[in-house]
């Protein structure tokens, strides 16, 4: 069966809505999961007896373990963020199908 010269198949389904708020989300979470790695390298590098990297706040040993704990918090946190708007972004609006009907893709 021959189909007409004018047919465009992309034309059935609606254009989607552009992703670009999770992509500045993505942005942000890589941001939040630098510095929170970064947080996390300098609290161990205090604890471990290295010189001080944020001054005052980690000479001693209770300061260098708080700002582990929230270097490893923000990281957590940015990953999540990230996992999540990732997620979202492939998350298809038009159809509903069941799960195991899909591609394997992540």
């Amino acid at each position: 069966m021959k189909l007409s010269d004018g047919f465009d198949a992309r034309r059935l389904r609606p254009k989607g809505q552009s992703n670009w708020r999770f992509r500045i989300g993505a942005a942000f979470a890589a941001l939040l999961a630098t510095s929170g790695v970064l947080l996390a390298m300098a609290g161990i590098a205090s604890l471990l007896g290295h010189a001080p990297a944020l001054g005052e706040m980690n000479t001693n040993r209770v300061g260098a373990a708080v700002i582990l704990l929230i270097g490893l918090f923000v990281l957590y946190l940015g990953v999540w963020l990230w996992r999540r708007c990732r997620r979202r972004s492939r998350q298809s609006r038009e159809l509903n199908m069941s799960p195991h009907l899909m591609k394997k893709h992540d």
